[in-house]
C-alpha cells in the first residue's frame, strides 16, 4: 500500500502541472501563455515595488542584532527559561524567527549541527521552525505589495501566533520526548 502511495505522489505534481493549462486552455478558452506572460509582468512589478520595504527591514533586523538589544533581551528572559527547565539555546530562535526565515533557519541547523537533531534542543528547534512563521516578512511583503498601511491588528495577531507556536512547541516536545 505504502509502495503503491509513492508512486501515485510521484507522478501527482507533474499531472497537476500539465492538467491546469490544459484545463485552462481546453474548458475554459483561455489564451494559457499569454495569460501567464501577463501574470509575469506584474509579479515583476510587484517584486520592484516591495524592495524598499525589504531594504528596510533588513537594515531594521540588522541595528536589532548588532546594537545588542537582541542580547539584553535574552539576558532578561534566560533566567525564567532556566526556572522552567527550558534549554535556553532555544530562546534566540523564538526572536528570530518572526523577523527573518532565513536567518532562523541558518540558526535552527547551527543548533542541530551542535546538539544533533535527536537532541531535544533540535527537537524543539525543529519544531518551532515548523510551527511558526515569519510574520514580520510576509507583513512586509505582502501588505507593501498591496500598498495596506495600517497593519496593527495583523501584527498583533501574527505575533501572538508565534508565541503560542513557540510555547506550544516546547510544551509538547518537553512532554513528548
Amino acid at each position: 500500500m505504502v509502495e503503491l502511495f509513492s508512486q501515485i505522489s510521484a507522478y501527482m505534481i507533474p499531472a497537476i502541472i500539465v492538467f491546469i493549462p490544459l484545463y485552462a486552455m481546453l474548458r475554459k478558452k483561455q489564451p494559457v501563455y499569454e495569460v501567464f506572460v501577463d501574470g509575469a509582468k506584474d509579479g515583476f512589478d510587484t517584486a520592484i515595488g516591495i524592495i524598499p520595504h525589504l531594504v528596510g527591514m533588513m537594515v531594521a533586523i540588522s541595528m536589532f542584532r548588532a546594537s545588542g538589544a537582541m542580547d539584553a533581551m535574552l539576558m532578561v528572559v534566560k533566567p525564567v527559561f532556566d526556572w522552567f527547565g527550558v534549554p535556553s539555546e532555544v530562546l534566540p530562535l523564538g526572536i528570530l524567527r518572526p523577523i527573518t526565515g532565513a536567518g532562523s533557519l541558518a540558526f535552527t541547523a547551527d543548533l542541530i549541527a551542535t546538539h544533533g537533531p535527536d537532541s531535544l534542543i533540535g527537537r524543539i528547534a525543529s519544531t518551532i521552525q515548523g510551527s511558526t512563521d515569519t510574520t514580520l516578512y510576509v507583513l512586509t511583503v505582502y501588505f507593501g505589495a498591496v500598498a495596506i498601511r495600517n497593519s496593527k491588528y495583523a501584527l498583533k495577531v501574527g505575533l501572538f501566533s508565534d508565541v503560542v507556536g513557540f510555547v506550544a512547541a516546547i510544551v509538547i516536545c518537553m512532554l513528548v520526548f
